[in-house]
């Protein structure tokens, strides 16, 4: 019988949580530099593709151009709502506008990340726990629920506001405290009136449903959730 979500039901401007873990559960993101350069590569798939470069080349009394090979893009084919990067997983929630846009997605993100790790911790081997999981979300009260439950990844013990702005995700995207190009809030922002509190007493912002609201996601979500 497949691990559960493996099996993928994938549609047209579809949302889908997606995540993975390290094999055995290790750790993928080992410090600040490992998280940064799975966001830049996040950032490079995800905006628009830059101009190619013309390149010259002379060999002997010729001068001959050409383009350079441009790197995989999927701006137009990938919007990203939300993310989460944990010391051995990661969760990101995004909506598929073409075809099978996910699975060259992220085929591309899984390849080029585990090459730079492996290259750079001196490993080899497998560093995901086999394919990625991808849940298709065709619920409005999910993909509500969905993001909270990203967005509280990181809270464990301490302080609720430092454990949810000090770490790699998108919530301070959707407070409005950073702007990320390739980060859209906006869909999920739309179901509320404010994205941040404007009093101790709101109950109506996207802040006071993750901060706030006292159940816990994973009751909400079920199978949505990493098992």
């Amino acid at each position: 019988m497949p691990a559960k979500n493996r099996v993928k039901s994938y549609v047209d401007n579809g949302h889908y949580h997606i995540y993975n873990r390290g094999v055995e559960e290790r750790t993928i993101f080992q410090d600040s530099q490992d998280y940064k350069v799975f966001l830049n590569y996040l950032k490079i798939y995800l905006e628009p593709a830059p101009e190619a470069k013309i390149r010259t080349v002379d060999i002997g009394n010729h001068t001959f151009t050409a383009s350079e090979r441009p790197l995989k893009n999927f701006h137009g084919q990938i919007e990203l709502l939300a993310y989460c990067l944990m010391p051995n997983h990661f969760h990101i929630l995004i909506k598929q506008k073409t075809g099978r846009a996910i699975e060259n997605f992220m085929r591309a993100l899984a390849t080029k990340y585990s090459v730079y790790f492996n290259k750079r911790h001196k490993r080899v081997g497998h560093l995901f726990q086999g394919v990625y999981k991808a849940v298709l979300v065709d619920n409005d009260n999910y993909l509500l629920h969905l993001s909270r439950y990203i967005h509280l990844n990181p809270v464990k013990d301490g302080p609720l506001r430092v454990a949810l702005l000090d770490t790699y995700s998108s919530y301070p995207d959707y407070l409005g405290i950073r702007k990320t190009s390739w980060v859209n809030p906006q869909t999920i922002l739309s179901f509320f009136k404010n994205a941040r509190k404007a009093s101790l007493k709101d109950i109506l912002s996207y802040q006071s449903f993750v901060e706030d609201y006292q159940q816990d996601p994973k009751e909400t979500l079920g199978q949505l959730t990493l098992d």
